[in-house]
């Protein structure tokens, strides 16, 4: 019965923060971008956010994203700057080769910072990645 069961293992997609200039706000922004590094099409992504830290807690966002080409990003969400110092949870869920995958990605409180950028993969920036 649960043996039976086949949970594939995410692979190639990660989730990343990047802190990039907002042409219609005209500042610097965090931003939440899902990130496809594999040779496939994902389909009917959604992706489910909610910040945490003990009793505070966000409302739960949902963001349907739909195809993210092969080796490519989508944009989820901006993060305000008051989020940071809470854990950002981003549940994704989505459909590879006729497979549905699902996933958490947790950025733990106050890891989102430039002292942690690094190179994102298919983008051409640096962020703080997860995988």
């Amino acid at each position: 019965m649960k043996k039976d069961i086949e949970i594939p293992v995410v692979e190639g997609v990660y989730m990343a923060v990047v802190n990039e200039w907002n042409e219609e706000f005209l500042a610097q922004d965090w931003t939440a971008y899902l990130i496809n590094d594999t040779a496939e099409v994902l389909e009917m992504a959604i992706v489910v956010t909610r910040g945490y830290d003990g009793d505070k807690k966000t409302s739960l966002l949902r963001h349907a994203i739909g195809e993210i080409a092969p080796k490519s990003a989508a944009k989820v969400e901006m993060i305000q700057e008051e989020l940071l110092a809470m854990n950002n949870e981003f549940a994704v869920t989505f459909f590879k080769s006729g497979k549905l995958y699902d996933k958490k990605y947790v950025f733990r409180k106050n890891t989102i910072n430039e002292k942690a950028f690094q190179e994102i993969p298919t983008m051409e920036q640096r962020g703080i990645l997860v995988k």
